[in-house]
């Protein structure tokens, strides 16, 4: 999945000379908290409503900005862009390690679109299978070539379709595969695949009935 995929297109933007309180009534109305900034039709700045609260609090460095004042004098810059053909995990990365909320999107010069974190969780939704009727496993494999190949083949064999499937590592030499199917019923396969020595997570063996 690309961000062009998941981002926001056309953007709303305001002007480097638009005042703090008119961006902020913006953001109320518009019910967003970051707003591109542009001079001449280019993107030279980020404003939040968090920057705006912040400028204008009578506890800012220097004293609280009037709320006439630019947006253009409290905004981020330089900005940080990601590019419509990035895939969406190097978005989340580049907006984690930065510690920002929302990414522009740059064509060129050309501002044509935002990401946001919202955006970002709807993403991976997607990319899991959550949103269609389906079930999940959990297995700890061997981190080696043809784990998840034999655990897809073993699904296969069942005719058990897969919807999505994630990976994360869970130990040394050994990763976490994350299987979501198309049925409900996961605890009979869990238990087939544990009858063929896997290592299932999820869902939990249950505890056999005693007299």
């Amino acid at each position: 999945m690309l961000v062009k995929d998941v981002m926001h297109s056309p953007v709303l933007t305001v002007d480097v000379s638009v005042t703090l309180e008119a961006a902020y009534h913006i953001m109320l109305q518009r019910n967003i908290r970051h707003i591109p900034v542009m001079r001449e039709g280019r993107l030279v700045g980020m404003i939040t409503d968090r920057d705006i609260r912040l400028a204008t609090s009578p506890f800012a460095a220097g004293g609280a900005q009037p709320i006439d004042t630019p947006v253009g004098q409290v905004m981020a810059h330089p900005v940080v862009t990601g590019d419509p053909l990035d895939p969406v995990e190097e978005a989340a990365r580049v907006m984690r390690q930065r510690k920002i909320g929302a990414l522009p999107i740059l064509e060129g010069d050309r501002l044509v679109g935002i990401v946001t974190g919202i955006d970002l969780l709807e993403a991976l939704l997607r990319l899991t299978g959550v949103e269609k009727p389906s079930g999940r496993l959990e297995v700890c494999l061997d981190d080696r070539p043809g784990e998840l190949a034999r655990l897809s083949g073993e699904l296969a064999q069942q005719k058990i379709n897969i919807h999505s499937l994630l990976t994360y590592p869970c130990g040394e030499g050994s990763v976490t595969t994350v299987v979501r199917v198309g049925t409900l019923d996961t605890r009979k396969i869990a238990r087939g695949l544990r009858q063929q020595g896997y290592d299932v997570r999820w869902p939990p063996e249950m505890p056999s009935k005693t007299l």
